[in-house]
């Protein structure tokens, strides 16, 4: 049994996020079980369809993208990994494309192996329409303060527990997260905020924006941020808002 380990890529607008479902096929990792399920029945020894299991590094929400997501898959094929590379980007849908395919020891696991994560999200600060770019922004018109913005972002660097940023209900696993560094970046309209850390909770990267955007407009204060950090029974409604999935992109996964 060999085991392969892909890069992905993916708009992620039209597909009810990674997770496979029971109630929809359209999901990303749905869509490459099942294509890769009917690779084998060309490529397997065995010379009939098997039962794939695609793991991902991690689960991205509906509407998220990814210009680096990781993911594995093991198959019992004499196939070269540029011909099953071939194949996958010939069958998968346009707005789905697997950019590196390598053989990799059978014990790899993409999602249990990650050691760390990048997502990058993008806001655009204007009145404007960008109508070009409107799958993968978020267009926020109020006026935005950098500098508290930036400061906002230095507070929840470092490890923290952050159950409070999570819309997770109650779970037996930790909420603690090391957050290594988050970077601001304005260029013209475009704000991006790139965030990099040992992993996140769900949809915590979308409410961690919510609340360094509440600062940048003053709907919250430093202070406030401090104190919410700090409070061990911090609760979800204690922070800020959840951002929409569209400007939000995975952009790498570490091991």
């Amino acid at each position: 049994m060999r085991n392969f380990k892909m890069i992905l890529q993916y708009e992620g607008t039209r597909y009810q996020g990674w997770q496979k479902q029971d109630s929809t096929d359209n999901t990303i990792q749905g869509k490459l079980e099942r294509l890769i399920e009917k690779m084998s029945l060309e490529c397997s020894s065995e010379g009939q369809e098997v039962t794939i299991q695609v793991n991902g590094s991690g689960r991205t929400d509906a509407g998220v993208h990814a210009m680096g997501q990781t993911a594995n898959f093991l198959l019992d094929t004499d196939w070269t990994t540029e011909h099953i590379m071939e194949y996958i980007n010939t069958y998968l849908p346009y707005d789905i494309g697997v950019i590196s395919l390598t053989e990799v020891p059978e014990r790899f696991h993409s999602r249990l192996m990650a050691k760390g994560k990048t997502y990058r999200y993008r806001v655009i600060n204007s009145t404007l329409p960008h109508v070009f770019e409107r799958r993968y922004v978020y267009e926020y018109p109020e006026k935005l303060d950098m500098e508290l913005m930036r400061q906002a972002a230095e507070l929840l660097e470092g490890t923290h527990d952050f159950r409070a940023f999570t819309s997770a209900k109650k779970s037996k696993k930790s909420t603690i997260r090391t957050i290594e560094k988050i970077e601001l970046e304005q260029k013209a309209d475009e704000i991006s905020f790139t965030f990099s850390g040992d992993g996140f909770l769900y949809h915590m990267v979308r409410i961690l924006m919510g609340t360094i955007l509440e600062v940048g407009t003053g709907k919250r204060t430093l202070e406030n941020l401090q104190k919410v950090l700090a409070d061990p029974n911090a609760k979800r409604d204690d922070t800020g808002f959840l951002v929409p999935a569209k400007g939000l992109m995975l952009m790498e996964v570490r091991y």
